[in-house]
């Protein structure tokens, strides 16, 4: 699964990127080295032209960058806490559960990142006896923009009136897949990726051919490269370039540390 992820391109960068020509941007969101559910993230996605007179389709589409949450909230949702439970989608299930299914036909979208935390489970030990685990951090060989497959939905809160800005929730999820080959290893979930040729098929609300996820790539094949991290970005409280450096091999630790011992935190995060 992916259950943190960097991000620290500005939106220029990503609407350039992704050849972006409508950005729907308040703000910008600062650098994270260190994404976790529910936060603020930044998305691509596609929607149809309104004809600004009559407020219908015109036919056309327009890419745009916006910014959602981290955590789908499906439309019919009662209750908009559910999101935090929905950071992945597992691809071999899209089509047939009721809160991605709609969202898979017209509602894709690509989630840009640097790269993504894995952690791996090591034989060794918690003093509580729980399994230690290593947190990697896998990324693009070649320092390119990581563009995973997601789906986005929005959620209408009906506490709020209908000209509150606020009424509306963007919300989005990655989409994950079995990992094979070498990240296997580290990870049994892997988000699916987006290639450069297969965007603007993915990101078309008007396409909606039967099986979509053969537009996706599967990570080990998209030329990513992992390495241990510092176990530090299991705190949703640290953030920082430090975060995605290398681990040498000499540092990686060889008895728990205080964090691992204070809680286990990782196991709360994936």
């Amino acid at each position: 699964m992916c259950g943190r992820y960097a991000s620290s391109r500005s939106p220029e960068d990503l609407a350039e990127e992704f050849e972006v020509l409508d950005p729907r941007l308040e703000r910008a969101l600062p650098p994270s080295w260190n994404v976790a559910p529910t936060a603020e993230v930044y998305a691509v996605l596609e929607r149809v032209a309104k004809d600004p007179d009559g407020g219908s389709d015109v036919g056309a589409t327009a890419r745009q960058l916006r910014t959602v949450r981290w955590g789908l909230v499906p439309s019919w949702a009662k209750d908009p806490s559910i999101g935090s439970r929905m950071i992945n989608a597992r691809a071999e299930t899209l089509a047939e559960k009721p809160a991605f299914r709609k969202a898979l036909q017209v509602r894709r979208c690509i989630v840009p990142a640097d790269g993504y935390y894995e952690w791996y489970v090591t034989e060794r030990t918690t003093a509580r006896g729980k399994p230690v685990k290593q947190p990697y951090f896998i990324t693009p060989s070649d320092g390119s923009v990581l563009a995973m497959a997601g789906l986005y939905e929005i959620w209408r809160d009906p506490t709020r009136a209908d000209d509150d800005p606020d009424r509306l929730r963007w919300t989005c999820t990655v989409i994950t897949t079995s990992a094979t080959d070498e990240l296997g290893r580290i990870h049994d979930r892997m988000p699916l990726m987006v290639g450069r040729d297969a965007r603007d098929a993915w990101l078309d609300p008007t396409l909606t051919t039967p099986d979509l996820t053969a537009l996706l790539t599967p990570a080990q094949q998209g030329g990513l490269t992992a390495f241990p991290v510092s176990a530090a970005g299991g705190s949703v409280a640290n953030d920082g370039p430090e975060l995605v450096r290398p681990l040498p091999l000499e540092e990686l630790p060889t008895a728990p540390t205080s964090a691992e011992v204070e809680d286990d935190a990782q196991g709360r995060l994936l």
